[in-house]
This record gives structure tokens, sequence and C-alpha cells, in this order.
């Protein structure tokens, strides 16, 4: 059981940092959206449905999702992010790309691809799970057909103790635990799972039900956000 023992930033162990969220930030995408997550902020945006070219890329029966993340420059907690591709980026763009398609009904878009491009403007830890959570808002603001949305979070180890949306300094820590976890609460499926460090069973069990009581919340703050755009109060 999670005990209420303060952390380094005063949270609570199963806290979540304070969260914002906004859709339709970009007018000339088809979606997007912004969410901020204690001070990592991430922006996304939806280009698409659009004819694939060159052809032969092209999938018969559904449309393709291609997602692409990166860093601004001096976005990062203290050292500058190199501008361009990195490995770690289009390992993160691969990863965001597997984590939303379990929830994703392409077979309207047969030929065409839809284009999800994330920027971190803003990091302080968690920036893939953040980056996956405004892209499931874009992609929902673009009206592309989804049995779900997918939340993401970061669970794990720090000061000894199992935690909740890990900050900088809980995620530089020797000896720590990572885990990015990225699921549908409607279902229940888990679409990210990895995790640096060693767990126990049972510590790898209470790990993931944080991560499930913290993706609702998320989702609540998810679905707000859209809400007010097409309710017309923002």
């Amino acid at each position: 059981m999670v005990n209420v023992t303060k952390r380094i930033d005063g949270r609570k162990q199963d806290e979540l940092r304070p969260m914002e969220a906004k859709v339709g930030i970009i007018k000339r995408a088809n979606g997007s959206a912004m969410f901020k997550i204690g001070n990592t902020i991430a922006i996304a945006a939806v280009y698409g449905p659009r004819e694939l070219y060159p052809g032969f890329l092209q999938h018969p029966t559904k449309g393709i999702l291609r997602c692409e993340y990166n860093m601004m420059a001096f976005s990062g907690s203290g050292d500058r992010v190199k501008p361009g591709g990195s490995r770690r980026a289009k390992e993160i763009s691969l990863v965001t790309q597997r984590a939303l398609l379990p929830v994703l009904d392409l077979s309207a878009y047969a030929g065409a691809v839809i284009d999800v491009f994330i920027e971190l403007v803003q990091t302080d830890a968690g920036t893939r799970c953040a980056g996956i959570t405004a892209a499931a808002m874009a992609l929902a603001d673009a009206g592309i057909p989804m049995k779900d949305l997918i939340t993401a979070v970061s669970v794990g180890k720090a000061g000894g103790k199992l935690v909740t949306d890990l900050n900088y300094l809980e995620d530089s820590e020797e000896g720590g635990v990572d885990l990015p976890l990225a699921m549908s609460t409607r279902t229940g499926q888990v679409t990210l799972l990895q995790m640096d460090g060693i767990l126990s069973k049972e510590e790898l069990k209470e790990l993931l039900a944080l991560g499930k009581k913290a993706s609702e919340k998320i989702k609540e703050v998810q679905v707000k956000a859209l809400l007010d755009k097409f309710s017309g109060k923002e």
C-alpha cells in the first residue's frame, strides 16, 4: 500500500503534478492540443488524413499513422537539446505511434496518411508521456475515429518509494526506476510499457495500479479540454 510520505517537491507518492490542457491551439492543423504537467509542456499537431506519396507507401485497406517527436532547443532541464532528429527522438516517435494505434480506426482512410507532430517546448521529465497524451487529444480534435483516448504517465521508484509522475530530480536518481505507461482507461488495455531499472513482481503490480489511477485523472483533464472547445467555452 502506498503511504502519504511527502516527496522532494512536497507531493504525496500517488500525486500528479498540476495539469493543464487545451485543444485547437494551431489553426492550420486538422487537430492540435497542448498538455502541461508540472514544468513539462507538449504540443501536438495533426495533419491529415491526406494522400500518401509516393504511392508504394500507401496501405490498400487503411490509413497510415506517422508520429514525429521532437524536443525544442533549450527545452531541457539545464542541458541544451541539440536541434534535429536523434536516436532517442526516433525511438520515442515509434513508441508513440505504437501507443496510439490500438485505439484508432483508420479503415476509412485507405491510401492516406495521418501525420502527428509533437514538440516538447519545456521539459521536466515525463516527456514521452506528455507527448502521447497531447497527441491523443489532437487526434480527437482532428475527428479521427477513436475507441478511447490514450493517456500516458510515468510511474516508478524514487527514494526507495513507489511514486506517480516522476519529476526531473526523481527521474535522474541513481538506482531509481522509471516506468512510462500508456493505456486505454475504458478497456484497461496497456499500449505502452517500458521500464528502466529493477522491480519486484509486487512492486510492478503496485506501480501498474498507481498508473491506472493516475491515468483516470489525466483522462478527466483530456475530456474537459475537448468538451471546452466543442461547447464553445474556451
